[in-house]
């Protein structure tokens, strides 16, 4: 295994026709479209804002039967 350089030689025609075809084409689809809040983050937040106002509430009974 010798090293040898090996070098090709471009052969052009002088006759006939050369031509070489390229084609890029895009490939569409449809799109895709997410909802910007998933069912359950949505579920989990309502959960969440019923609980902070049912604290409120709590804190504000509380607040009025401390005071009298």
């Amino acid at each position: 295994m010798g090293e040898k350089s090996e070098h090709l030689k471009e052969i052009i025609p002088t006759t006939g026709l050369l031509f070489e075809q390229e084609f890029q084409s895009f490939v569409l689809s449809k799109p895709k479209l997410i909802p910007l809040k998933s069912v359950t983050l949505q579920k989990l937040e309502n959960m969440q804002q019923e609980a902070e106002k049912k604290a409120k509430e709590q804190m504000s009974k509380i607040l009025e039967t401390g005071s009298n």
